[in-house]
């Protein structure tokens, strides 16, 4: 919550779309992944918007002795649905090597265990359905 209240607080010169898509999304998301794409779908009846994120060029725990190796295959998460839209976040999650060729990521559970769904998410629907 504290994150909420400082992006409200705080004198930013951050986009105001930017800003408040970022109160949208999952906290850990928004602290650690670019937005990078947005989509309006429509499969069948059914209205979709398809969020894009890419983790941060940032190397997990400020190690300093990695570099970049690409990403891992995109993962797809569902979230709280927005204005009548279901949402699909597609994640890609930075892949590191280390100085002996091993491949090093940061540690993310994003994904509630057994679902698709944020932790927020499936929580709300939890506690909502039973």
């Amino acid at each position: 919550m504290e994150f909420f209240v400082a992006l409200l607080s705080k004198p930013t010169v951050m986009n105001p779309y930017v800003a408040l898509a970022k109160l949208m999304l999952p906290q850990e998301i928004s602290e650690s992944f670019d937005l990078v794409k947005v989509e309006e779908k429509k499969e069948d009846e059914e209205k979709l918007l398809h969020l894009y994120l890419e983790e941060f060029e940032t190397p997990p725990d400020g190690r300093t002795d990695l570099r970049p190796n690409g990403f891992y295959p995109e993962a797809l998460m569902g979230d709280f649905p927005v204005r009548d839209r279901k949402v699909v976040l597609h994640i890609r999650r930075r892949r590191w090597l280390d100085q002996h060729g091993g491949s090093v990521s940061t540690d993310w559970s994003l994904i509630c265990k057994g679902t698709r769904y944020s932790k927020e998410f499936a929580a709300f629907l939890k506690e909502f359905v039973g």
